[in-house]
């Protein structure tokens, strides 16, 4: 990689920058009369924007000597802010990185900093990077994290090779390790994770912790290993506890943790009155979660809590882009940055009315200017999972004594269960259901009864989990490997069964696990899907992340893993997966 393309623009292009602020050459664009957020004064500024191409190259009281074609715009009675950035992004959940990023971009959100899990198990390294490296031609600009751990148990770890994860870390579209689930087994003596922590330490990059419920003891260790920022404080005092010992805090707003009008109220009562080291994430929620827009809906509630306009607009700019480095680039409206630019009728709101992303128009006066960018996944190894195996309902054996129960949409427990489980269909006046994982290339699979889930699915079949392997869930051995069949015959995602009939499903072509649709349409798939959940007794606060976390093992108790059930706490399988 050339120091020129890390730095994103050539020796040439620099020169024909500098030659528009000498007035020898026109800028693209002219931003008359600004009101601009200045970050380094704290202060509204009112001057002229100069842009040349996708760079900010003059910022002041002067007008161009030599305008040519450069398009003026007259921006008095507005109120012009950074691009946002949402520094904790999963591109996968339903959406692709394609499809947020265009929808995220039109509502201010022009930098996207990615989880890569899904895209570092599925594809092999060359490829993966390669597909980074596209992504970041779009208007919207991407960097990315990358995982130390898979997150579950899985039969073959090899993939987490030092020769894999050094030539993510190196990446000059990588900012950050983590985050790092995994962090009880490194605590517990794993040198070759904190090996690859002390190398993104060496490489001057941040590492984003998972710390849920830590003690300042633990947080203390964690931080003498390179820990510099985490996203798990649920209470006020779990924040002061994180900032106290010198870490970023980043502040929750998602789906099942809409966290952020609590945490703001508790700061305050806590006197805490620097935000300086606080960032603000949705931290890769569903679609729908996301239909008022990304960043601007956080800083929206900082604005209702009181914030400062400068720490509500800071917490998703500037201070995002110093703590990772890259405030040269980002979360500045100066000249040297990237032309990220959002457009408010008043600084107290912040959805903006127009963007500029890479110096582009992607939102103008309220109306997206489409640019339809098809995306070619297959040059990338992202195509429909190929089942190319039969499932006989005979296969599915529930004769287990121990079964699984969700006390809320992530956390599940162990519990005893009293059903017949030689049945094949069960009652629909309680809420336990038949629970199967199965290998996606049929070898193995994990029977077990699942308790709190619904009381009347008859039949769902999912390839929603990182690593697309197939979930069935229902009250009847039938309808769900009817879901199966159905799932099988589209190459992945969601299915919902019933009376023999397929009454919902979500196609998701690329890795069983993302849609090749736009936001809009996979909102609407999601909301239909999820609505006939609840209608058959769902009552957790979102199933999108309870399919997909059923493998997850940094969540307590147990999980359901490609070795088997899997006790999170003592680190050992208590039934392992059947071969078939």
């Amino acid at each position: 990689m050339t120091t020129e393309r890390i730095h994103r623009w050539t020796k040439t292009r620099l020169r024909e920058h500098l030659s528009v602020v000498k007035g020898e050459r026109p800028p693209t664009l002219v931003l008359k009369d600004a009101t601009y957020l200045n970050h380094a004064r704290r202060k509204w500024i009112e001057a002229n924007i100069w842009i040349a191409d996708d760079q900010i190259v003059y910022v002041g009281k002067e007008m161009p000597e030599l305008l040519g074609d450069a398009e003026v715009v007259d921006c008095k009675n507005q109120y012009i802010v950074p691009g946002y950035i949402e520094h904790h992004a999963h591109p996968f959940q339903l959406y692709n990185p394609h499809s947020l990023a265009k929808y995220a971009s039109e509502r201010g959100t022009t930098t996207l900093i990615n989880d890569n899990l899904v895209y570092f198990l599925n594809l092999e390294k060359k490829k993966a990077l390669s597909l980074i490296e596209k992504l970041e031609e779009l208007p919207t600009t991407m960097y990315w994290w990358t995982r130390y751990d898979s997150q579950s148990e899985l039969l073959k770890d090899e993939m987490f090779s030092n020769s894999k994860i050094k030539a993510w870390l190196e990446h000059h579209l990588v900012v950050q390790g983590g985050e790092l689930t995994s962090w009880p087994k490194v605590l517990q003596g794993d040198d070759t994770i904190l090996h690859w922590m002390q190398e993104t330490t060496r490489l001057r990059k941040p590492i984003e912790g998972h710390l849920p419920g830590a003690s300042e003891k633990t947080l203390s260790q964690m931080a003498l290993l390179g820990v510099t920022c985490d996203h798990e404080a649920i209470t006020g005092e779990e924040v002061v506890r994180r900032l106290d010992l010198g870490y970023t805090v980043s502040l929750r707003h998602s789906s099942i943790r809409p966290d952020l009008p609590r945490l703001f109220e508790e700061l305050r009562e806590l006197g805490v009155d620097y935000f300086g080291r606080c960032l603000m994430t949705t931290d890769g929620s569903p679609p729908s979660f996301y239909e008022e827009g990304v960043m601007n809906q956080c800083i929206q509630i900082a604005l209702d809590a009181g914030l400062d306009p400068v720490d509500a607009y800071g917490m998703v700019t500037y201070y995002v882009a110093r703590y990772y480095n890259v405030d040269h680039k980002l979360g500045m409206i100066a000249p040297g940055r990237i032309a990220h630019l959002n457009f408010l009728s008043d600084k107290n709101n912040p959805t903006p009315i127009s963007v500029l992303a890479k110096g582009q128009w992607v939102m103008r006066d309220g109306q997206p200017v489409e640019k339809e960018a098809p995306f070619n996944w297959k040059d990338y190894g992202i195509e429909p999972i190929k089942i190319d195996w039969e499932l006989k309902e005979e296969e599915l054996h529930f004769s287990m004594p121990m079964g699984i129960e969700m006390t809320n949409a992530v956390i599940l427990k162990p519990y005893q269960t009293m059903l017949e489980t030689a049945a094949s269909e069960l009652s629909t006046d309680h809420d336990e259901s038949f629970f199967a994982m199965i290998d996606k290339k049929g070898k193995w699979l994990v029977t077990t009864t699942l308790k709190g889930f619904s009381t009347s699915v008859m039949g769902l079949a999912s390839s929603y989990n990182y690593t697309g392997d197939i979930i069935l869930i229902g009250k009847s051995l039938r309808s769900m490997v009817q879901a199966f069949n159905e799932l099988k015959k589209q190459g992945g995602g969601l299915v919902l069964v019933e009376n023999d009939e397929v009454i919902d499903q979500i196609q998701l072509p690329l890795l069983g696990m993302m849609s090749d649709a736009s936001m809009e349409e996979i909102m609407e798939q999601e909301r239909s899907f999820v609505n006939k959940l609840r209608a058959r007794g769902y009552t957790h606060e979102d199933p999108i992340y309870s399919l997909q976390f059923f493998s997850s093992t940094h969540l307590p108790y147990i999980r359901v893993t490609q070795r088997g059930i899997y006790d999170v706490r003592k680190k050992r399988i208590l039934f392992p997966a059947i071969m078939r």
